[in-house]
């Protein structure tokens, strides 16, 4: 597997490369971002990874932490560019893609995590929002370096690393599937779990990391169905962080979905390197046995409100045989 690349799709350019952080500048000017506006955290900026970006950018904009609406809308008076580059997780990315569907601007994303946020068109609206100038965006431009993408501590990595996964899982059977998102969702599905396997200090970073990418690729083509309802529900409304979600959910939903969609998650199983009998337990090895919702922060008093957000979603209909009230209750408390 080549380390670095250069892959230009449909108006969209993903450089995925070593160091791209630190060559960030150069390769934005190369790439149409001579001028833009940062969007980062205070950690990113104070920590050094941002490293000649904020001297770079006409302006700096820190996102706070909280939910994607109200930070998007809370920055969005401020942020004025036609070019934004963003510097961060899934969340920080998703907050950039909010404001320029109301402003119409060019997005460039330099991810820190596995949230696969710069490879979709993907993202909620900023609060208040009653309009888009150019519908739902998706970063022009994507500068993947493997190392920040890797870099957390290990048990949020492989925390985020369940969420790519999730990616290519939850796009194998919905309607919108087809051969080059099912293809780039079992690649990634496979990179991801031969770079779990190994021991963190000689783990193939890069394929950790193009992992990601294509299974971001994959939910950006083929969509998604029961496990990013339930898990971006969970999140908005019972309150709990996003990777840690997913890991939790990721067993439960692929274990349901498994007698619905069988040629598919026989086919991830294969992917991941195990008969389909021993799926749910292979994710969750690989997601290093992950805490239960209850433990990361959820709010099981919020319960009956997200069952009922869920069965709203129009998504939830997109995989084989969706699930009832009942049934949903009973795969979110066995996550619990």
């Amino acid at each position: 597997m080549s380390e670095s690349f250069v892959w230009r799709d449909a108006g969209r350019v993903v450089v995925f490369r070593p160091g791209a952080v630190e060559d960030a500048p150069a390769l934005l000017d190369e790439h149409g971002f001579a001028s833009f506006e940062l969007l980062s955290t205070e950690r990113a900026l104070s920590d050094g990874k941002a490293g000649p970006l904020g001297q770079a950018a006409e302006r700096v904009h820190r996102v706070a932490s909280g939910q994607v609406p109200e930070l998007a809308a809370g920055l969005l008076p401020a942020v004025t560019g036609e070019r934004l580059v963003v510097l961060g997780g899934g969340r920080v990315i998703d907050t950039a893609k909010a404001i320029a569907s109301v402003t119409g601007a060019d997005v460039a994303a330099i991810p820190t995590t596995l949230s696969g946020a710069e490879m979709t068109a993907i993202h909620r609206l900023p609060a208040g929002a009653e309009h888009r100038v150019g519908g739902m965006v998706r970063p022009v431009l994507a500068l993947a370096d493997p190392g920040p993408m890797t870099g957390q501590d290990e048990r949020p990595l492989r925390a985020s690393a369940m969420n790519a996964l999730a990616h290519g899982a939850d796009s194998l059977y919905t309607p919108f599937a087809n051969p080059v998102s099912r293809i780039s969702a079992l690649r990634g599905a496979e990179l991801i779990a031969t770079a779990l396997d190994q021991e963190r200090a000689t783990r193939d970073r890069a394929a950790l990391a193009q992992g990601s990418v294509l299974c971001g690729y994959a939910i950006d083509s083929g969509g998604f169905a029961l496990h990013h309802v339930i898990c971006q529900t969970l999140v908005r409304v019972c309150g709990s962080p996003h990777a840690e979600t997913n890991a939790a959910m990721l067993p439960h939903t692929i274990a349901f979905m498994a007698p619905r969609a069988t040629e598919q998650i026989d086919a991830l199983a294969g992917a991941i390197g195990v008969e389909p009998k021993g799926i749910e337990s292979r994710i969750r090895d690989l997601g290093g046995s992950p805490d239960g919702l209850g433990h990361v922060g959820a709010d099981k008093s919020k319960l009956d409100e997200a069952i009922d957000a869920m069965l709203a979603r129009p998504e939830l209909a997109f995989g084989p045989e969706p699930p009832r009230r009942g049934e949903l209750i009973e795969l979110v408390e066995a996550a619990w």
